[in-house]
């Protein structure tokens, strides 16, 4: 008689012991043992499907709970748009709080109309009396002049049951629309209006969104296409020239805007900062030109000079080539233009120990130097301010070792054509306090700098021994 069965393991194979009565009578125990085996197979195998049924569903489950923490589709809106957090399905909200930017977000069934620059969300009959909202996606809110010249949207509520088919639709990616009209063709709007805002609004979708641009451009588009790819995985979408329509189940609209280059951490999802952006700068561009950085004299550090073809040029500076390379650098001159491929400048940048270059625009390419390199930045009359604001400050932020160098009167072209008691040599503030179109007339459009060199050379030095120190360090 059969006492018991046990299953015991045995590496991947099961067996089944069977112990048999002391009497030994082992007469039908084959069939006995043979059926005792498949009903015991059976309760496993039939164990082993429930386990499985349980484990894929709770599996799943948390699985897609833990996606959708990780992506940031749940609490986003408060960093984002914090009038909107929360916002449930079906409606549409917009944050008009910012200074620099306004900010909508739509939930629900909504759908791209762009012969009539409108964004329909399909709802019930009782959200179809809501008040529409108009918003221009661009971000200088503050500056009417320029904001005129933005295209606006209008974001409709309308009947679930009017008739508008999807030709592109797309489950749970959410769109972000944007413009790169506004003050677009200059680099340093086009990363602290367009390029950083769009990581600060867009980072936490891990590239799982879709891009709509409002005033498409394709020299704009074929500019930052390789930083593009690195927020999106999506191909970019002319909203203007679009005759089909795009169906999503969350749009932004609109982008979030911190300060100059900058990337707050205490308002963004995750804590991020502007070294999480320049990190995406390395992911766009690190591929393209490692093989191609052979630079000669590695044994030196490595100085660029941002040179200008305009105003505000140097107008020594091949002497400043010289007293450069006399103090010990490895020396290259830069001279960027609207032609010249990002990829061409991060190469120069990235690989550099010292960059300097007059205030302008330009100097927003400190973003593509390594933290604890140094950038020194001249400061002509008149430029204090811009300076710190836009470049000084956003490169402290950025770990650089950043160094203003402000000339003197002596250094500016404006001491030749003014003289030194006029108050445009002695008192720049009487004059840029009147407002920009005074700064930009007299102190950006003409003047340009002689440096004092024995004066420069100062910070120079000081810009060599650091940078000698981490290149023996490596």
């Amino acid at each position: 008689m059969v006492q018991y069965h046990r299953l015991i393991k045995k590496g991947e194979k099961l067996r089944v012991a069977v112990q048999q009565g002391s009497s030994g009578n082992a007469t039908g125990g084959g069939g006995y043992l043979k059926s005792a085996k498949q009903r015991i197979l059976s309760i496993i195998f039939l164990s082993f499907l429930c386990c499985c049924y349980f484990f894929s569903f709770s599996s799943f489950s948390l699985i897609d709970a833990f996606s959708k923490e990780v992506e940031g589709l749940v609490p986003y809106e408060q960093f984002i748009a914090p009038l909107c957090s929360g916002l449930s399905y079906g409606t549409i909200c917009c944050d008009r709080t910012g200074f620099r930017s306004d900010i909508c977000i739509m939930k629900g069934d909504i759908r791209t109309h762009s012969t009539s620059s409108s964004l329909f969300l399909f709802t019930s009959s009782q959200n179809k009396s809501k008040t529409p909202e108009k918003i221009k996606p661009y971000t200088r809110k503050w500056e009417t002049s320029v904001m005129k010249t933005v295209q606006e949207l209008n974001l409709v509520y309308r009947d679930q049951h009017h008739n508008n088919i999807c030709d592109v639709k797309y489950h749970n990616i959410p769109a972000v629309f944007f413009s790169t009209g506004g003050y677009t063709g200059n680099v340093y709007h086009e990363f602290n209006e367009g390029i950083i805002p769009l990581f600060i609004t867009s980072h936490h979708f891990n590239k799982k969104v879709v891009f709509i641009i409002v005033e498409y451009r394709n020299w704009w588009v074929s500019k930052y296409r390789d930083i593009l790819s690195e927020l999106s995985d999506y191909p970019l979408v002319d909203f203007n020239s679009e005759n089909r329509t795009f169906c999503f189940k969350e749009a932004i609209v609109g982008l979030k805007i911190h300060n100059e280059l900058s990337v707050d951490p205490s308002l963004t999802l995750g804590n991020k900062t502007i070294l999480d952006f320049r990190n995406v700068l390395d992911r766009a561009y690190w591929p393209r030109i490692r093989g191609l950085i052979q630079e000669p004299g590695l044994s030196k550090p490595k100085l660029v000079i941002i040179s200008r073809n305009g105003s505000r040029k140097v107008l020594n500076e091949n002497l400043l080539v010289d007293l450069a390379e006399e103090i010990g650098f490895f020396v290259e001159v830069l001279r960027p233009d609207k032609t010249t491929e990002l990829a061409k400048i991060y190469r120069s940048l990235n690989s550099s120990d010292v960059m300097i270059g007059v205030h302008g625009a330009a100097m927003t390419h400190f973003l593509f130097l390594k933290p604890r390199t140094v950038f020194i930045q001249i400061i002509p009359l008149g430029t204090e301010w811009a300076a710190e604001t836009y470049y000084g400050e956003p490169a402290k932020k950025m770990r650089l070792n950043y160094i203003g160098y402000k000339i003197k009167p002596e250094e500016s072209s404006l001491y030749d054509e003014y003289g030194e008691d006029d108050p445009i040599i002695r008192d720049p503030r009487s004059f840029t306090r009147k407002g920009w179109d005074y700064t930009k007339k007299i102190y950006l459009e003409r003047q340009n700098v002689t440096l004092d060199l024995k004066r420069f050379s100062k910070p120079l030095s000081r810009a060599y021994k650091f940078s000698k120190q981490v290149v023996n360090s490596h």
